[in-house]
């Protein structure tokens, strides 16, 4: 119900055709990744070269990305090919709590990867580690949107599903803060809501939305892909992506 599966059932849900380039294996399902390989960084940029010179796309989700050497090849071939519509999902940790990234690879990421992005989403726990700060409320968020975004030429969306009163959102772009509302669902079963929420930007402005119209079209169907309820799995079971099909 998270990273590629996720993305793929964004994009069909948006009626559009996605493509996917694999940086890593897991091993997981609702309670939890017991299990991460990581694939060689030239089979990753052989993947890339394939997706980029057959079917140019429109937009482009990056997730998960491990280790310090795949995000460099990364970097390379979006600059080879001059990718556009970035959307950049930071993906540190698991829903289950699981660390997916090295830390060499979160330095690289900032550095290298992060400059590239038209719009970067990272969860409150994900903000503190790109802005340095501790954020655990609305203010913190706000706060930590504007230091990222300060350092970048993107948008950044702070996500609030982890707070506990709300899910409001924060969007930093162009020197301006934005606060898009979320209500809290009474619905445990959320794998894959930052891979959904980032996938659905990338589509949306693959349609020739603006980014903010993109961030609220985005939170909207990842409302309705919560609400719709379904129940699988003995731990936090994935959304249904397929809901307004």
């Amino acid at each position: 119900g998270a990273g590629i599966q996720a993305d793929l059932k964004t994009f069909a849900a948006h009626k559009t055709y996605g493509m996917s380039v694999i940086t890593s294996v897991t091993a997981q399902n609702t309670t939890g990744v017991t299990g991460v390989v990581d694939l060689p960084p030239e089979f990753v940029g052989k993947q890339l070269d394939a997706v980029f010179t057959d079917i140019y796309p429109d937009a482009i989700k990056i997730g998960m990305i491990s280790n310090e050497k795949i995000v460099r090849v990364v970097v390379e071939k979006l600059k080879e090919y001059c990718g556009k519509n970035i959307v950049l999902d930071p993906v540190m940790v698991s829903t289950s709590g699981s660390a997916l990234m090295k830390s060499t690879a979160t330095k690289t990421l900032i550095e290298k990867l992060l400059p590239l992005a038209d719009i970067i989403t990272p969860n409150i726990s994900e903000a503190a580690v790109l802005s340095g700060i501790e954020v655990s409320n609305k203010k913190d968020m706000e706060e930590a949107s504007k230091i990222i975004g300060k350092s970048i030429k993107g948008a950044v969306l702070v996500k609030g599903g982890h707070l506990k009163d709300c899910a409001d959102d924060v969007l930093y772009m162009e020197g301006k803060i934005y606060w898009l509302q979320g209500e809290k669902i009474d619905n445990p079963n959320t794998h894959g809501t930052g891979c959904t929420l980032s996938s659905a930007i990338a589509v949306n402005l693959a349609k020739g939305m603006d980014i903010l119209e993109a961030v609220q079209n985005s939170k909207d169907y990842l409302k309705g892909a919560i609400n719709a309820g379904l129940d699988l799995g003995k731990g936090r079971g994935p959304l249904n992506h397929l809901y307004n099909i």
